[in-house]
């Protein structure tokens, strides 16, 4: 029987050969996808646009669900194989709607890269009264995996792939409080739940979902320059965390430390078509490599530079416990069968 990740027990770098300064374009050589279908949500812009592009050069049929469609179309021209349709992960019925589109289809799923997601922004809540950046950056990615499940089945060989953050070092799961309804709204407070949320959902999903050749993986892409993530962001922010200078500036040492946006790709496109993962799954990887388990004695030179992956987002007690609040939350019975 296959190993799961629980606990972090498979947190142990493959020594695949890349790094921090890796390109997507590196670390897909060689990788035929001809005759695969891929899905990558927010696959127009930012690490996402740059994801759609060299999964579609080797090969991939890709399919980008997008809210604003002109833009899409604008950022997405001239890129073959691309199939584009209209999808909001903060709206369930949105999401409902594109899955039912794609199972109608017929075809197989191969590849579904959940990379949308949003921070830095004020207290704001759906229409069942979900805070918004657990609503968009985890649930969503419940759903759509879950309504998705039949197409990876088909598959005989599916990935999932969660795009994470260090953020989820900022905080663990609040399982008494997750939509801040009796606590202080705190921004990146919400964030490093969502993004906690989200490795917790990847190592459930694997442990189930291995018995049918469905292998899951979150991952960590760095701190990227000129991604539309900080669109919402309050310089004030930024000055606090040390980011910007009193003018408002990007201080020179943290822009040196920023990845580029086809280096910021690089783990999405690894987790994706790595031969190294065939055989294992439910980890969390930085830096085109899985991340080492951060048990506190890991050296941080800087805030940009926080690496490993947190105990707690990996822990099985949580992972369950979390499964059945979203289904509670969603209204979903995601049954792996």
């Amino acid at each position: 029987m296959e190993k799961n990740n629980y606990q972090g027990a498979l947190q142990h770098p493959t020594g695949s050969g890349f790094n921090a300064n890796s390109t997507a374009s590196e670390v897909i050589k060689g990788i035929d996808l001809t005759g695969k279908n891929v899905i990558v949500t927010g696959g127009n812009t930012g690490i996402g646009l740059e994801t759609t592009k060299v999964l579609a050069a080797a090969g991939a049929t890709v399919i980008v669900p997008a809210r604003d469609i002109e833009k899409a179309k604008k950022n997405l021209m001239g890129i073959p194989n691309i199939e584009l349709e209209i999808m909001n992960l903060i709206d369930p019925l949105s999401i409902d709607t594109f899955a039912e589109k794609f199972l109608a289809s017929g075809r197989p799923l191969h590849l579904l890269i959940n990379n949308a997601g949003i921070m830095w922004v004020p207290l704001q809540r759906d229409n069942r009264g979900i805070e918004s950046q657990l609503a968009t950056n985890y649930l969503g990615q419940f759903q759509l995996t879950a309504r998705l499940w039949p197409a990876f089945k088909k598959a005989n060989g599916a990935r999932v792939v969660n795009v994470s953050s260090y953020g989820h070092q900022m905080a663990p799961f609040n399982f008494d409080d997750p939509n801040f309804e009796h606590r202080e709204y705190e921004t990146l407070q919400a964030y490093g739940q969502s993004k906690t949320a989200s490795n917790l959902f990847t190592l459930e999903l694997d442990n189930l979902a291995k018995a049918f050749n469905v292998r899951a993986y979150s991952l960590h892409p760095g701190s990227i320059h000129g991604t539309e993530l900080a669109r919402n962001a309050d310089i004030e922010l930024f000055k606090q965390l040390g980011f910007f200078n009193e003018e408002g500036h990007i201080r020179a040492e943290v822009l040196a430390s920023l990845k580029t946006i086809p280096q910021g790709a690089a783990t999405t496109i690894w987790c994706a078509t790595s031969p190294l993962l065939n055989s294992i799954g439910g980890v969390y990887c930085e830096d085109g490599d899985i991340a080492i388990l951060d048990t506190g004695d890991l050296k941080h030179e800087n805030k940009l530079g926080t690496s490993g992956v947190q105990a707690y987002s990996l822990d099985e007690s949580y992972a369950k416990k979390l499964w059945k609040l979203t289904e509670e939350m969603t209204g979903i019975t995601f049954h792996v069968n």
